[in-house]
C-alpha cells in the first residue's frame, strides 16, 4: 500500500502522495522518512550510465549504452526516482535526457550526492557542489542529497552544508551514504537532525544485520544497492538458495532480490542499460516472499563479505582526496 501520513505533511510529502494516487503505480509506493517527506521504494541507478568515473573501482572495454536513451527507456518503463551523484560524472547529460522526456519536475524523484574531494574542500565547496548538481540535472531542487563517504573529519561538517542548503529551498531531505554505526554517531548531537537515509551495498551475501538495526531504531531509513552483487565480486544471482527461491515462485532471481530488498524495508535501484530488463527488475510488487525464504536469503553472509566490505570502506572514505596519499589509521568501525 502507498505510505499516507497521519502527520503533518511537507509541500512535497503532499504532492508526492497525490501523484502516487494519480499515477496508480507501484513505482510511486513509498516509505515514509523522518521528516515527513517519503522515498519511493524502487528507483533507478544511474551509476555508469553514459561515463565511468576516472577512479572507479571497476573498469569496463564495452561501448557504453547512449545515456539519454536510458534514461528515456527508464522514464517510459515507468522509472520516476533516480539516483545520482557527483562522482558519476554525467549528471548534465541526465539532465538534458529528463528535460527531453517533457515529464513534469514534480513526477520526479531525484537523489544527489557529493563526492569526497568536495568534501575534503570543506562546507562551501559542498553548497556550490549542490548548486551545480541543481543546474546539470535542470531540476530546481533535488529530493535527496547525501554525503556520498563519510571522509575523516570533514563529513560532519559537509552534512551540516547540506542542512544549510536544505533550510535555502535546494534540498527536501539530507541524507548519507556508507554510514557504519561508528560514523552515525558522530553525527549525533552535533547536527540539527539526523539523515533521513543511508545508502548503503546490501545483498544477501552483505547482510549487516547490526548496522541495518542501528538504523531502523534510529528511523534512518536504508536505501540499498549493488543488490544483484553482479560486478568484480560475483554475483549472489546464481547462489542455490536465489535460485530455489526463484524456481518455487516464478520468478527471476532479479525479481527475487528486488522483492527481498523491499520486503526488509530497503529501497531498492536496481541499473540496467536494456528496457527489457528495466521491467523485469521493477516487477517486484504485488507479491510477497514467505517468511522461510526471507529467513534463508537474510542468512547468507560471509566473513569473506564482510571483510572485502572493511577494505573498500576504508579505501573510500580517502578516495580523490589528499588523504589518499597517506591515509589515517583505520578506526573501529562495525562490520555486521
Amino acid at each position: 500500500t502507498q505510505y499516507r501520513s497521519s502527520r503533518t505533511r511537507s509541500h512535497f510529502g503532499s504532492r508526492f502522495d497525490l501523484f502516487s494516487a494519480a499515477m496508480g503505480t507501484p513505482f510511486l509506493e513509498s516509505f515514509p522518512l523522518a521528516d515527513g517527506t517519503a522515498l519511493p521504494k524502487l528507483g533507478f541507478g544511474t551509476y555508469k550510465v553514459g561515463a565511468v568515473p576516472a577512479s572507479a573501482s571497476s573498469q569496463t572495454a564495452a561501448p557504453l549504452a547512449d545515456p539519454v536513451q536510458v534514461i528515456k527507456d527508464a522514464l517510459d518503463v515507468g522509472y520516476r526516482c533516480f539516483d545520482c551523484a557527483q562522482f558519476y560524472r554525467n549528471e548534465d547529460v541526465i539532465g538534458k535526457a529528463f528535460k527531453a522526456s517533457g515529464i513534469p519536475r514534480a513526477e520526479l524523484y531525484l537523489v544527489g550526492k557529493v563526492w569526497g574531494d568536495k568534501i575534503y574542500e570543506g562546507p562551501e565547496a559542498v553548497k556550490a557542489q549542490v548548486q551545480k548538481s541543481i543546474a546539470d540535472l535542470q531540476c530546481e531542487y533535488l529530493d535527496l542529497f547525501m554525503v556520498h563517504w563519510p571522509v575523516p573529519g570533514k563529513h560532519v561538517e559537509a552534512y551540516k552544508a547540506l542542512e544549510e542548503e536544505k533550510a535555502a529551498g535546494r534540498i527536501r531531505s539530507v541524507a548519507v551514504a556508507n554510514y557504519t554505526i561508528e560514523d552515525l554517531q558522530e553525527l549525533q548531537g552535533k547536527v540539527g537532525m539526523m539523515p533521513t537515509v543511508n545508502q548503503i551495498e546490501i545483498n544477501p551475501a552483505l547482510f549487516r544485520t547490526d548496522t541495518i538495526k542501528f538504523c531502523q531504531e534510529n528511523n534512518v531509513t536504508l536505501m540499498a544497492y549493488r543488490v544483484f552483487l553482479n560486478s568484480g565480486k560475483g554475483t549472489i544471482m546464481q547462489h542455490p538458495t536465489v535460485l530455489d527461491v526463484a524456481t518455487k515462485l516464478g520468478k527471476t532471481p532479479t525479481q527475487v532480490l528486488g522483492r527481498w530488498c523491499i520486503q526488509n524495508g530497503f529501497a531498492h535501484i536496481p541499473k540496467s542499460e536494456k528496457k527489457e530488463r528495466m521491467a523485469e527488475n521493477a516487477a517486484i510488487f504485488g507479491w510477497e516472499l514467505p517468511a522461510e525464504d526471507m529467513q534463508a536469503l537474510n542468512g547468507l553472509t560471509t566473513e569473506s563479505s564482510l571483510e572485502a566490505f572493511r577494505s573498500t570502506y576504508f579505501k573510500c572514505i580517502v578516495r580523490d582526496t589528499p588523504l589518499a596519499a597517506s591515509p589515517p589509521e583505520p578506526h573501529q568501525i562495525t562490520v555486521t
